[in-house]
């Protein structure tokens, strides 16, 4: 699930259709990441999107990037590496009472998220299986003896759904190369599951679909951070609306 488009949370604007009607309260965005993979082997990098069933109430038949919320044993799992003091000091910019530990559990809900929606697992073998291994997909990890890899994920941005939404989502989004993926779970995407296409495509060729605005806009973001080799040090952009206005700061 790519939660896209944009905004900080704000009060929605009162009922048009009734002018004296009160404001509804904005919907809290509830905190959520998204994984973007990498293929760099050849000349033009390629990336991984899928796309939506199209029954779906959330974004039907959208080509995304899989991700989703965090969920409560993202917190507990343990992991083989750590992410880099620049992305998680960036990962709690902005956030009040941010956890110490908000952006460990965000990287860890896109791995989640990556396998259950394409059957990819993103870590390492060298550590062996994980020990207290929550219950769920996280299960599966410890069964194929891959530990998550938090090392080699690139923070790209970030940003909130606006006001307004049936959902909304505080997104990251992260970036990891190809070669992250040590196993591939076979019969994840069929025609009935979330994801019902895979597909590795260019920046050109993804810009040709039908996608988010928000992921055509991380897009752009993620082409430049590869121009300069996804160094540490590189902007960050945060986007959001303010007064229906989208905006784009850099963290």
């Amino acid at each position: 699930m790519d939660p896209a488009t944009l905004a900080p949370p704000a009060s929605a604007p009162s009922d048009r259709s009734n002018p004296g009607a009160p404001a509804k309260p904005a919907l809290r965005p509830r905190n959520a990441a998204t994984l973007i993979i990498l293929d760099r082997t050849k000349r033009t990098p390629r990336i991984l999107m899928g796309r939506r069933h199209p029954s779906l109430a959330f974004m039907p038949g959208k080509f995304v990037f899989p991700g989703g919320r965090i969920e409560p044993g993202d917190r507990h799992m343990p992991v083989a590496g750590a992410l880099s003091s620049r992305a998680s000091d960036a990962l709690a910019l902005q956030v009040p009472r941010a956890s110490h530990h908000l952006g460990r559990a965000l990287a860890l809900a896109a791995i989640r998220e990556t396998y259950e929606e394409t059957g990819l697992m993103l870590g390492t073998r060298d550590y062996g299986p994980p020990e207290s291994v929550p219950e769920g997909s996280w299960q599966a990890f410890r069964e194929a003896g891959i530990m998550p890899d938090l090392e080699a994920l690139h923070f790209v941005a970030r940003a909130i759904t606006p006001p307004g939404r049936p959902r909304r989502f505080d997104t990251r989004f992260f970036a990891v190369d190809r070669k992250a993926v040590a196993e591939e779970a076979p019969g994840v995407v069929t025609s009935e599951s979330e994801l019902v296409e895979l597909a590795w495509v260019t920046f050109t060729e993804a810009r040709s679909l039908d996608l988010p605005r928000i992921t055509g806009l991380i897009l752009g973001d993620l082409e430049a951070q590869i121009a300069g080799n996804l160094a540490p040090y590189l902007q960050i952009p945060f986007y959001y609306e303010r007064r229906g206005k989208g905006q784009r700061e850099v963290l």
